[in-house]
């Protein structure tokens, strides 16, 4: 597939740091963010791109408030909004994902007289929509199925992922509960179900085997279809019951509160299931897990290997954990190119990669040699940032050409995020790749 961009209709952004062409796809709004490094948020055609439209910048949402979708046609510049949504948070938006065609646009609301979250069917192009309960972490690549998680019971792990509700409306787990879990959204039919409910997920954990589970808190949180559409990760986060009501733990430093994590990957139909990558190896830290372009291994940042992260490959069943290169140092968001010599990846203001004035590279890393090659610099905070889940993580995301990628920034000198697009054709054609 090849998109349908015209340069001359957005700006370049120039400069030293820029060793490939990179342009603003949002030149006359701000505040606006694409999705995640695992989705791609230009449309199946390759005509359009789908953002989501922060409201304001300088603080986080609360239930109720509204964002915007935004639709930006690749050929002539224009920015139009085509729908509001009170289902969002300040990291991945309100996980806008397209569908099986430029028709079928997924993302979340909320249905602020009950408070229940919803999966929107959108048509952008007509201008049509329709909606069913639950919501949308992630649509499958051939667009017939959705997966998340409870998306409101998110924000008592971390910020910034799910919708928002008001506290006293979230349920708490206690336990593994048999009816909460991973959900499957029939796209066509709009029926949902639970597909791993948290209490058989509970089996596949060592350190809960025998163990009174009622000791733990454990929620869902990431659900990430394979590129295939045959597999998913789900990740489960789990922290110690102390009977408070408890939300956004990640930002606790009290050890009594550490959240631990699991990743099992199953079939949609819910079997097949197993722990890939069990807590005990993100004891030294870790994040960001991911599929291999062709479906059967996961890619990660681990810190079980160095005193730093490094960049980890494990079988999509859990076997064969390792380094994907000795001394090439993890950061971001990783993405293995197919072929899987290379990696793209961003990196965190405050990880070793990252430059010491809040602007971070964009990385591209040969995992034979252990060179890397700084594409771009990007700047990665707006003021004032209250909270760390106001950050602007890049979110380095290929479309589905593997030409070009989609992330998001701050220009030298501005003070708003933006959505830019990078053309990597001389790199990923490059004899020394």
């Amino acid at each position: 597939m090849r998109i349908e961009f015209k340069a001359t209709s957005f700006p370049s952004l120039s400069g030293v740091d820029m060793k490939v062409p990179v342009w603003c796809m949002t030149p006359h709004r701000g505040a606006c963010l694409h999705r995640f490094f695992d989705t791609c948020p230009i449309s199946p055609s390759g005509r359009y791109l789908a953002l989501f439209g922060m409201p304001f910048e300088n603080r986080l949402n609360a239930p109720g408030d509204l964002g915007h979708v935004v639709l930006i046609d690749l050929q002539t510049g224009e920015e139009r909004v085509v729908a509001q949504t009170a289902g969002w948070e300040p990291q991945l938006g309100a996980n806008l994902n397209w569908g099986i065609d430029d028709h079928h646009l997924y993302f979340n609301d909320v249905d602020c007289q009950t408070w229940e979250p919803q999966l929107v069917q959108l048509d952008p192009l007509r201008g049509t929509s329709e909606r069913t309960k639950g919501g949308v972490y992630h649509v499958s690549p051939d667009g017939r199925f959705a997966a998340a998680a409870s998306l409101e019971k998110m924000i008592r792990t971390q910020i910034g992922y799910g919708v928002l509700i008001p506290r006293e409306k979230i349920g708490q787990n206690i336990g593994a509960p048999e009816d909460d879990g991973l959900y499957v959204t029939n796209l066509n039919t709009g029926e949902r179900r639970l597909v791993l409910s948290l209490a058989e997920a509970a089996r596949y954990i060592p350190e809960l085997d025998g163990g009174d589970l009622d000791d733990w808190e454990l929620y869902g949180f990431h659900a990430k279809w394979s590129p295939q559409s045959d597999r998913l990760i789900f990740t489960i986060r789990r922290f110690p019951r102390h009977g408070a009501m408890r939300f956004n733990l990640l930002s606790s430093d009290d050890p009594k509160q550490q959240i631990r994590y699991d990743v099992l990957t199953l079939r949609p139909d819910g079997t097949e299931v197993c722990n890939a990558v069990p807590a005990r190896h993100w004891e030294p830290g870790g994040h960001h897990i991911n599929w291999f372009p062709h479906g059967k291994k996961l890619s990660m940042n681990l810190g079980g290997f160095a005193n730093e992260l490094r960049f980890v490959q494990v079988a999509a069943h859990g076997d064969d954990l390792k380094l994907m290169h000795a001394d090439a140092i993890g950061s971001g968001h990783p993405t293995v190119y197919p072929g899987e010599r290379n990696v793209l990846t961003d990196a965190y203001a405050g990880e070793p990669v990252a430059f010491e004035d809040d602007t971070v590279p964009l990385r591209w890393v040969d995992l034979q040699s252990g060179r890397e090659r700084c594409l771009a610099r990007i700047g990665v905070r707006t003021e004032p940032q209250p909270n760390n889940a106001l950050r602007v993580d890049p979110h380095p995301a290929w479309d589905r050409s593997w030409r070009y990628v989609v992330f998001n920034g701050v220009a030298p000198g501005e003070n708003t995020r933006r959505v830019f697009l990078a053309d990597l054709e001389s790199v990923v054609n490059s004899s020394d790749q």
